[in-house]
């Protein structure tokens, strides 16, 4: 089984439309995924109980049904950090209940691809982190860096940070939020600062934030060229 850990440089870079297109990149490369979403603040009532927006779209982009309440463990109505969230409806975060929930979805596909929340060190208690449940899961991560001001600065900390972890950091999307043209040489630097395969680049698309678009995506960066290469996942 592989997969991957999605994680972003902060809240509303496009980790979703990147997971998504990495889902969609798989299923047209004959490779059974799933999404996951541990922890979502900022979610909607519904009869079957709190529902959030990126979760449904990861859920939809994969290509096998999954439950609900696997894809996404805990799901908070207050759109805040979710230590906060968890605080307001006295819940606390259980990482061992995300990796039992993470381990029924590798029963169903051999990829899962798992959406942080926030960046890498949200807080989801007063002493853990969206880190512990990176570490937890150890997959391999994916880091989305959305391309505006200050977006190396934030990229290369998030990266120190992962790799201080001891997780494996092994690709990186750049995610263009600002349609800056002082901004276009911002991709080039980073690909040489940080030192990873550029998995892709997503051009400036406010109305695609929650839709996935394989093509903007070299799977060959996560280690095969083509679906023939599909039996090694």
């Amino acid at each position: 089984m592989k997969g991957w850990f999605v994680t972003g440089t902060d809240t509303g870079v496009g980790k979703t439309r990147v997971s998504c297109a990495l889902l969609d990149a798989l299923t047209v490369a004959g490779v059974p995924a799933v999404g996951m979403k541990p922890v979502a603040s900022g979610c909607e009532p519904s009869a079957a109980g709190p529902r959030n927006a990126d979760a449904e779209a990861l859920r939809a982009a994969s290509s096998v049904r999954a439950d609900y309440a696997d894809v996404n463990p805990y799901a908070f109505p207050a759109a805040t950090a979710p230590h906060l969230a968890a605080l307001a409806t006295g819940v606390t975060i259980d990482i061992a209940h995300v990796c039992r929930s993470y381990a029924r979805l590798t029963g169903l596909a051999p990829c899962v691809v798992v959406e942080g929340i926030g960046g890498w060190l949200v807080p989801i208690s007063r002493s853990q982190t969206m880190a512990d449940v990176a570490a937890a899961l150890g997959l391999p991560v994916i880091l989305v860096v959305g391309v505006r001001l200050g977006a190396i600065n934030h990229a290369l900390l998030t990266a120190r940070e992962i790799r201080t972890c001891g997780l494996k950091l092994v690709a990186w999307v750049a995610n263009r939020i600002d349609p800056d043209p002082i901004l276009d040489d911002y991709v080039p630097a980073l690909g040489h600062l940080l030192d990873l395969p550029l998995l892709g680049s997503f051009p400036y698309d406010p109305a695609a934030a929650k839709a996935g678009s394989q093509s903007f995506l070299d799977l060959s960066q996560l280690g095969f060229a083509d679906p023939a290469e599909k039996s090694s996942y």
